[in-house]
């Protein structure tokens, strides 16, 4: 899967819920969507891997499998802005 094929897997989340909230590493600024939105990124990940599987799934984690995408999470607090950042690692 090409970072371009990733976006149009990520838009298409949940019935298109995410059609036109996702940009790559950032929107511009003053240019972010309501939230929820996705912001994804290339970056290097050092991953455990268990028969490439993961169990507790998400709109967006079904996806990544249904892609055969090995991923991992992490969520962040922000308090400044009192929401949670759902950050997921993805290998393409």
């Amino acid at each position: 899967m090409t970072l371009a094929e990733l976006k149009v897997a990520l838009e298409g989340v949940n019935n298109n819920a995410f059609k036109d909230k996702v940009a790559y590493r950032a929107f511009p600024v003053g240019a972010a969507p309501s939230l929820p939105f996705i912001c994804y990124m290339e970056m290097e990940s050092d991953n455990f891997i268990a028969d490439c599987k993961v169990y507790h799934k998400a709109a967006i984690e079904t996806m990544l499998d249904s892609n055969l995408l090995v991923w991992d999470k992490a969520e962040y607090y922000i308090e400044d802005e009192d929401v949670v950042q759902v950050v997921y690692g993805v290998q393409i």
